[in-house]
């Protein structure tokens, strides 16, 4: 094992320790805030792989679209939502975490069996001369040209979905109860208007 092979060797072991500390940490955190930034640093971490891979588009486009669009728009919608629930623990919340249990360690062992089988040596060899993102934006703007737009819309969307509920106003819960009883009266007519009304038909 060569300098470099040793250099790749020791960032993947600190990044593959960042990444799965940081997920930890997402799911275990009591507060959402600080579940959020650890959310950013499990992107940052698989951008750091994808930097391991040769991939430098999808790790400027991991960092860009997830770091620095996504998960800054959970922290804006947590931080201007900040609504405050107390969760009242249901009867059936020991039964629920089983299940969560099984159905996570049968992902992890689909997952496990998935990328032990799978064959991770390069079957071609790569070409060296083309760059991944000339070879990437052509394909976006010629043969996948009709769900990077209908992509760009979906995001569009759910941005301005996101400034509504962001720009909401507070409105407080009103009960019944507390609305004032306001009984509504109408004027009674003067006498001397009635009967001035009445001699003047005669």
């Amino acid at each position: 094992m060569n300098l470099a092979e040793g250099v790749q060797v020791v960032s993947f072991g600190i990044l593959a320790t960042m990444l799965i500390g940081c997920a930890l940490g997402v799911v275990l955190a009591s507060s959402i805030v600080y579940s959020a930034f650890l959310l950013g640093g499990v992107f940052i971490s698989i951008a750091g792989l994808y930097l391991l891979l040769n991939g430098d588009f999808v790790a400027a486009a991991q960092v860009l679209v997830y770091v620095g669009a996504v998960n800054v728009l959970i922290l804006f919608a947590i931080m201007l939502v900040n609504k405050r629930q107390d969760f009242t623990p249901y009867p059936s919340t020991g039964i629920r975490k089983v299940l969560t249990a099984i159905v996570s360690v049968g992902l992890f062992a689909l997952l496990s069996t998935m990328v032990l089988a799978t064959p991770w040596a390069y079957s071609i060899t790569p070409k060296v001369g083309d760059a991944s993102i000339i070879v990437i934006g052509e394909h976006f703007f010629s043969d996948f040209l009709l769900p990077f737009e209908l992509a760009s819309v979906l995001l569009l969307m759910a941005m301005v979905g996101a400034i509504i509920l962001a720009r909401r106003e507070y409105l407080p819960e009103v009960t019944p109860s507390d609305l004032p009883q306001t009984v509504l009266t109408l004027p009674e007519r003067p006498r001397e208007l009635v009967g001035t009304g009445s001699e003047t038909q005669e």
